[in-house]
C-alpha cells in the first residue's frame, strides 16, 4: 500500500460521509424546521437538562462557580483566548502529512485512520443503528495477528481492520508529535502498534498485559501505558484545537450566526473527556508522572508539585524490603496502597494544571472507591451530606480506562447547566447517544467472566470492539515434583449459580469422603513459615486462582510431604482460569469431555 496522495482542502477522507444539514419536521407540512424554531429547540434541548437556562448573550467562556467555591472556566478558557490569533488554514492536515519528519518516511499512513477522530465525532448515528447496537450479540467476526504479543491475536466486530498497525504519528499535531519523537526516541516504534489500535476509537479489551512488577514486565507495561496516554493526549489536543479555532472565528466575527454551521458543534455537556480509573495511588502516580513527561509543555517543577500534593512514595524502588511474601507481592505493594483518590487535570496551550476543578478539567484520575463516594455524595468521614449529589462531570467522558463501578453514571444527562453554550453541543449528546461514542479501554493482566460481561454488554461503541485472544501453554511445568493433580468437574448452569453449586459439590461429595478417610493431614493443618504449609500431604483447591502464578506456588507447598496429592474443583464456567493453568488445548478438553475427572502428573 503506497502513501496516500494529499487531498484538496474540500475533500473528505476515505470512509467519511459528509453529514447533511439536520432538519426536523415542523408543522403540518413536515418541511424543514424554521430557523427560529430550530434555535428554540436547541435551547430547550440544553436548558431542559438544567435548573436554570444560561442568560441571554452569555459568552462562550462563561465563568463557572462550583460548589466548593472555586472558580473555573468551562470548555473554552481565557488562557486560550490568546492562543490562536492566527487561525490554521483548512489545509492544515495536508501540511502535517507532507511535512512528516524523515524518521517516519518509511512508514505507511492510512487515510481512514489518520482522520479517525474527526470521522468518529462527526458521524451521527440513527435511532435504528442504536437499536441494532442494543440488540446485537457480541460476535467477533475477524482477526489479525498481534504482532508484538506471542501466540496472540486481535479479534473484532464491525469492519475488519486492514493493516491495523500504521503510522498514525504523522497525523498528530506538530508539537505533540515532535515531543514524543524526542522523548521516546528509538522506543517510539514499539508504542505505535497499540497507539494505532487505540486511535481507531473502538472499544478495546487487552487482558494479557504483563504486570510491571513481574520480571521483564516493566518494559512491556510502559509501552502499553505510553500508547494509551499518547492516545488520550491526542484526543484532548484535537478536541481543544477545534474549540479554540471556533472561538477565534467567533471573536473575529461576533455577529456570526452558528445555527446552520455544523462545524461549530464542538462540545459536550461538560469539559472532561478522559477518565483514568486506577486501583492504587502508587499506580496513579506512575500514570500521572508519565503523562507529564509525554505532554509537550514546560515540565519544570510540575512533578515536584504533584508529589508535594499527591504524596511522595517509594513505589518505584527496584529492590523492595524483603518479606515472607512472594516477590511479586512485595513489588506490587511496595508503594502507596491507598485506594481513595480523585482529582482533575486541565490543559491549556501553555500549562498543565493538576488538581483542577472537575468541570474545568480535561482528565479525571480516580480510584473506584473515591469516585463512587463522590457519586453517592459521601464525604471524607463516610457521611452523606445534605447537599445534592454531583457527578455531572462524567457526562461527556469519551475515552475511559479500566473498571466497572461507574458505568451506570457515565454519559448520563446532567442534572444542571454548567456554563456550556447549548448552540455548540454535539447532536449525539442531545440525542442521549453519548455512550455509543464513548471509547472504553480495559487493561488487565488476566481476563475474568465479569470483565467479559462488562465488555460484551456495556461497551456499545458504534465503531465496534476489539479484544486480545491468547493461546496459553499453562503453568503445570512449574510444579517442582511429581504428584497427581486430580481435576473434578461439577455442573453449574450459570455464573450466578456457580458458587452455590461449588459449595453443594464440596458438602455432598467431597467432605464426606474426607471424614471417612484416614487422611488427617489434608491441607487443614497450617504451620506457616515462609508461606509453606508443613505437615499436609493432600491439597484441596476449592476454587482455582485467577492469577496463574498462584497455582504452582500452592502446589509446591507440598514439597516436604510424602504421598502428595492435589484435588481441584472446577466447572465449565472456569474455562478462563483453566486455560491459564493447564493450557488452552487441555482446558478445552476438560470442559467439553463427557468425563468429569481428569488427572495431571
Amino acid at each position: 500500500m503506497g502513501k496516500p496522495k494529499p487531498a484538496s482542502a474540500t475533500a473528505a477522507p476515505r470512509g467519511h460521509k459528509r453529514r447533511p444539514k439536520r432538519t426536523r419536521p415542523s408543522g403540518k407540512g413536515g418541511g424543514p424546521e424554521p430557523r427560529e424554531e430550530k434555535r428554540k429547540r436547541r435551547e430547550l434541548d440544553g436548558v431542559g437538562l438544567a435548573e436554570e437556562s444560561p442568560p441571554p448573550g452569555s459568552s462562550l467562556g462563561k465563568i463557572l462557580s462550583t460548589e466548593s467555591g472555586a472558580i473555573g472556566l468551562e470548555q473554552s478558557d481565557e488562557d486560550d483566548m490568546e492562543d490562536e490569533h492566527t487561525v490554521p488554514g483548512d489545509d492544515e492536515t495536508n501540511d502535517m502529512i507532507n511535512n512528516k519528519d524523515d524518521a517516519f518516511d518509511e512508514m505507511e499512513a492510512s487515510w481512514l485512520v489518520l482522520f479517525s477522530f474527526h470521522r468518529h465525532v462527526s458521524r451521527i448515528i440513527t435511532n435504528e443503528e442504536v437499536n441494532a447496537l442494543l440488540k446485537q450479540k457480541c460476535k467477533f467476526k475477524w482477526e489479525v495477528p498481534a504482532e508484538d504479543i506471542p501466540k496472540s491475536k486481535w479479534v473484532g466486530t464491525g469492519e475488519k481492520m486492514e493493516g491495523a498497525y500504521v503510522d498514525l504519528i504523522g497525523g498528530v499535531k506538530g508539537k505533540l508529535r515532535d515531543h514524543w519523537q524526542n522523548t521516546l526516541s528509538d522506543q517510539l516504534n514499539s508504542r505505535l502498534n497499540f497507539f494505532s489500535l487505540c486511535s481507531s476509537y473502538r472499544d478495546i479489551m487487552h487482558c494479557n498485559k504483563k504486570p510491571f512488577y513481574l520480571k521483564g514486565g516493566s518494559t512491556v507495561d510502559s509501552s502499553t501505558m505510553d500508547s494509551y496516554l499518547m492516545h488520550a493526549l491526542n484526543h484532548i489536543n484535537r478536541t481543544r484545537e477545534i474549540v479554540v479555532k471556533n472561538d477565534a472565528k467567533l471573536r473575529s466575527d461576533p455577529s456570526k450566526d452558528i445555527l446552520d454551521d455544523n462545524s461549530f458543534l464542538d462540545q459536550g455537556f461538560t469539559r472532561p473527556k478522559v477518565l483514568f480509573l486506577l486501583p492504587l495511588k502508587s499506580i496513579a502516580r506512575r500514570v500521572v508522572k508519565r503523562l507529564i513527561q509525554l505532554s509537550p509543555l514546560s515540565q519544570k517543577d510540575i512533578i515536584a508539585k504533584f508529589e508535594g500534593k499527591f504524596g511522595e512514595s517509594d513505589d518505584e524502588v527496584e529492590e523492595p524490603v524483603q518479606s515472607n511474601k512472594p516477590a511479586d507481592f512485595d513489588l506490587l505493594f511496595a508503594g502507596d496502597t491507598d485506594d481513595e483518590f480523585l482529582f482533575g487535570i486541565k490543559y491549556t496551550k501553555k500549562s498543565m494544571n493538576l488538581f483542577s476543578n472537575f468541570y474545568s478539567s480535561d482528565i479525571i484520575v480516580a480510584s473506584p472507591l473515591a469516585l463512587i463516594k463522590k457519586i453517592n455524595g459521601v464525604d471524607d468521614n463516610g457521611k452523606e451530606p445534605a447537599k445534592e449529589r454531583d457527578f455531572d462531570f462524567l457526562s461527556s467522558i469519551e475515552s475511559w480506562s479500566h473498571l466497572y463501578a461507574v458505568f451506570e453514571q457515565l454519559n448520563q444527562l446532567p442534572s444542571k447547566e454548567h456554563g456550556t453554550n447549548v448552540m455548540r453541543i454535539r447532536p449525539w449528546y442531545l440525542d442521549q447517544h453519548a455512550r455509543y461514542y464513548r471509547q472504553t479501554i480495559l487493561l488487565s493482566s488476566y481476563l475474568t467472566p465479569e470483565m467479559n460481561a462488562l465488555f460484551n454488554g456495556l461497551c456499545l461503541n458504534y465503531e465496534g470492539k476489539v479484544k486480545l485472544v491468547t493461546e496459553f501453554k499453562g503453568v503445570l511445568s512449574k510444579i517442582q515434583f511429581e504428584a497427581p493433580q486430580v481435576y473434578e468437574r461439577f455442573d453449574a448452569s450459570s455464573i450466578t449459580e456457580v458458587d452455590d453449586a461449588r459449595f453443594d459439590h464440596f458438602c455432598k461429595k467431597v467432605y464426606p469422603k474426607i471424614q471417612e478417610s484416614d487422611e488427617d493431614n489434608i491441607a487443614t493443618r497450617y504451620i506457616t513459615c515462609k508461606t509453606l504449609i508443613r505437615g499436609a500431604h493432600h491439597l484441596i483447591i476449592y476454587s482455582l486462582p485467577g492469577r496463574k502464578e498462584f497455582y504452582p506456588e500452592l502446589v509446591n507447598m507440598l514439597s516436604e510431604s510424602e504421598n502428595r496429592k492435589c484435588t481441584v474443583f472446577f466447572s465449565r464456567l472456569d474455562l478462563l482460569k483453566l486455560e491459564r493453568i493447564v493450557g488452552t488445548f487441555a482446558a478445552q478438553r476438560l470442559v467439553s469431555s463427557d468425563k468429569s475427572i481428569f488427572v495431571f502428573r
